[in-house]
């Protein structure tokens, strides 16, 4: 692809049309997610239902309702419009790029959201069903009897938080194969440096999952298993 010239004005107008593109499409993906933002409420809810079949979520104040529907709208539409962003600002740099720039930037537009799937879904399948049974159990484990009814405002918010928190997590051995392939970080440093690599790792877990060894363990593990990974597409 030659590289085309264009003024800074021409730059601009084309990034200013971009730019509204992207929020129109946020705008349109907003008004969807409003009409479907109860089969997200319902999907997110599936791995406390799945070990809390007969319980019952609370709503602690009359706007609740209104304020999870606006929350996850908006979450739909920007899920919605990242994937339309990205291209939308691949289209914007690609033609100033030099084809080996070209080459390593463009797999990551593919690649980055994969692997933020990945973690989500590992989160949302794996992760949610074992720490809710977990806190369930705990919750219950006295001998005066317990009525448990998590707030379904305070639920989705750590549920969002957990999915977004694995989806970044993940993002890890792609962050690591990139600073090797420009020659920031070289594969020898990073196999000298596994030992290091697996404390920060569980040290990582331990703050951004709630304080259970449990939950710090199901993130630290599959990042365990992300860094052997990355170590096998880096240049030697």
């Amino acid at each position: 692809m030659p590289i085309i010239k264009q003024t800074l004005v021409q730059h601009f107008a084309e990034l200013r049309r971009r730019v509204l593109w992207a929020i129109l499409f946020f705008a349109g993906a907003f008004g969807v997610g409003w009409f479907v933002a109860p089969h997200v409420q319902d999907f997110l809810l599936q791995p406390l239902i799945r070990v809390f079949q007969n319980g019952t979520v609370l709503y602690t104040r009359l706007p609740d309702g209104l304020f999870i529907k606006f929350s996850l709208s908006t979450l739909f539409a920007i899920f919605a419009t990242l994937p339309f962003a990205l291209w939308q600002l691949w289209a914007f740099i690609a033609p100033g790029l030099r084809a080996s720039e070209r080459k390593l930037i463009k797999p990551v537009l593919w690649i980055s959201p994969t692997l933020f799937l990945l973690g989500a879904a590992f989160a949302y399948f794996l992760l949610f069903p074992i720490a809710f049974a977990f806190f369930i159990g705990l919750n219950t484990a006295g001998d005066m009897p317990s009525m448990l009814m998590p707030a379904m405002p305070d639920y989705l918010a750590f549920v969002i938080s957990m999915l977004k928190i694995f989806g970044l997590a993940f993002q890890l051995p792609l962050i690591l194969v990139i600073l090797n392939r420009i020659g920031v970080l070289s594969r020898v440093i990073v196999v000298k440096s596994r030992r290091y690599a697996i404390v920060g790792i569980f040290v990582i877990a331990a703050v951004l999952t709630p304080p259970d060894i449990l939950s710090q363990v199901l993130l630290a593990l599959p990042l365990l298993a992300l860094f052997e990974l990355s170590i096998l597409f880096m240049k030697k």
